[in-house]
Formats: structure tokens, C-alpha cells, sequence
């Protein structure tokens, strides 16, 4: 019984914790906007490559932003890796998948155009941070694409504003 006891508050924690990244606490309008466009495609794409996730040593943005969750702190502002991989072009295709991007960095020439499908049973979304072109797709779900073309070279930082700690990605688009 003193065992049973012993385990409760670590588990109560751990729900805690779950409950909020289920939550949904993002924003989304669920209003395609910029040069972007939703589309329901259905069909399962990716690369087939699978990039890893952050280390904790990847340098943030900013200091991190908290939010409060029964008592936990939960950090949200995102950590950006650098852009790397191969140089693409055409139509790249990136998974939302298991609440993480895949890759979540590409390289990329001006002109390519980069879709992101759901295969998560959540909804995701993709929305520019920075860099020298905007775009928001609002909310969309399993089996949905949303598609931008990438003309402007520089770097861009987007994320998923509903996952924005675990799906958040870079590209870098040169000339």
C-alpha cells in the first residue's frame, strides 16, 4: 500500500502533463493566407527520410516563454536548428508525423514549392516565424496538405502553432 501511495503524485504529474499537450493551445485561424494553399489530398507523402529531433543544447530564439498548466511549467517558445541537407528543388515533401516535422530542415532553391501533409490524427497548422516570406495555413487534419512556393532567398523559421516546443522547422532558400 505504501508503494501505491509513493507512485500517485509522479503519475498525477505525468497526466498533468499530457492533458496539456493535448489541450489544443494554440492559435490557427483556420484561414489559408499568403501564397500558400490547402489541400486535402489524402494521400500519404514524405520523403521517407526522417530527421531527428533537437538536442537540448540547440540555442533558442529568445529566452523561453512559459506558460502554466496545473501547476507545471510548460515551455513554448520553439528552438530552430540551422537549415541543412542537400540542396532541393521541384515540390519537397515534409511530414507532420508523431507531433514532429520530417525533415525539419531543408535547403532549398527559389521557385520550390514545399508541402506539408498531417498523418497525425490531430490537427497541425504552418505559420511563418520569420524570414522574408509570411505565410499561415490555418488548421488543417490527417490527411491534409498545405503548399507554398518559396521564391524569396533567406532563411525562414516557421512552426505549428498548436506544437510550436516540438514542431518547428527551418528552411533556407537560395537563389
Amino acid at each position: 500500500m505504501a508503494r501505491s501511495a509513493a507512485i500517485r503524485p509522479p503519475l498525477l504529474a505525468l497526466l498533468a502533463v499530457l492533458a496539456a499537450a493535448g489541450s489544443g493551445c494554440g492559435s490557427g485561424s483556420g484561414t489559408p493566407s499568403g501564397s500558400g494553399t490547402p489541400s486535402g489530398s489524402g494521400a500519404r507523402s514524405g520523403s521517407g527520410a526522417r530527421a531527428g529531433s533537437r538536442s537540448a543544447t540547440t540555442p533558442a530564439a529568445s529566452a523561453p516563454a512559459q506558460q502554466r498548466h496545473g501547476g507545471l511549467r510548460v515551455i513554448t517558445t520553439p528552438k530552430f536548428a540551422p537549415a541543412s541537407g542537400p540542396l532541393r528543388s521541384g515540390t519537397v515533401k515534409v511530414s507532420y508525423e508523431n507531433i514532429t516535422i520530417q525533415p525539419d530542415t531543408l535547403r532549398v532553391k527559389a521557385g520550390t514549392t514545399v508541402r506539408w501533409t498531417d498523418l497525425d490524427a490531430v490537427a497541425h497548422n504552418v505559420t511563418s516565424h520569420s524570414g522574408p516570406q509570411r505565410f499561415a495555413s490555418g488548421d488543417f487534419t490527417q490527411g491534409q496538405s498545405f503548399a507554398v512556393k518559396l521564391t524569396r532567398p533567406g532563411t525562414i523559421h516557421y512552426l505549428c502553432t498548436i506544437h510550436p516546443a516540438t514542431m518547428n522547422g527551418t528552411i533556407e532558400v537560395l537563389r
